[in-house]
């Protein structure tokens, strides 16, 4: 029996990456970012962070796996309101598909509750509530084929995957 051919590697047909691709990614993580966490952080969150996801989204928030809008709101239906500061974001297209999906990495600090001065007084300085906490997250966007896009404005995304870790 003969030994079979040697085949060729697969030619990567991915779409490279051009300057337009960056911007769009920017924009739309930087519109992105703004909305998610103005959504989060407001009194309507229940209502408002699910519009965010869709059945297929996993989250994963400090090894607590979720799956989709339901996991989401049992996730954060018992949380004390929150105050997201985000330091900084980046983000990185990923080639094969236009608009491209994108990668968003997200830092900051969160303050769960009203603050420490919002605590009572007897509240212990250790307590996770009133202080602010370093967090990482990570996001993967990807296209909403759904959505209608006005002239002019970038694409529109849902949250495809989407993993939070104290890291302070």
């Amino acid at each position: 029996m003969a030994a079979p051919a040697p085949t060729k590697p697969a030619s990567s047909t991915a779409t490279p990456l051009v300057r337009q691709d960056i911007e769009i990614a920017t924009r739309a993580a930087d519109h992105f970012t703004r909305l998610y966490y103005a959504a989060y952080d407001s009194d309507t969150r229940l209502a408002d962070l699910p519009k965010f996801y869709r059945e297929s989204s996993s989250l994963l928030w400090n090894g607590r796996p979720s799956q989709g809008p339901d996991g989401l709101t049992q996730l954060i239906k018992n949380m004390p309101s929150t105050k997201h500061d985000v330091q900084s974001f980046d983000c990185q297209p990923v080639p094969g598909t236009s608009p491209p999906s994108l990668l968003v990495i997200v830092s900051g600090n969160v303050t769960y509750g009203r603050g420490p001065s919002g605590n009572p007084p007897n509240t212990p300085a250790k307590t996770v509530e009133g202080h602010p906490r370093a967090f990482s997250q990570t996001f993967m966007l990807v296209p909403d084929s759904s959505a209608v896009i006005k002239p002019g404005e970038v694409a529109k995304y849902y949250v495809s995957t989407d993993s939070l870790r104290f890291v302070g």
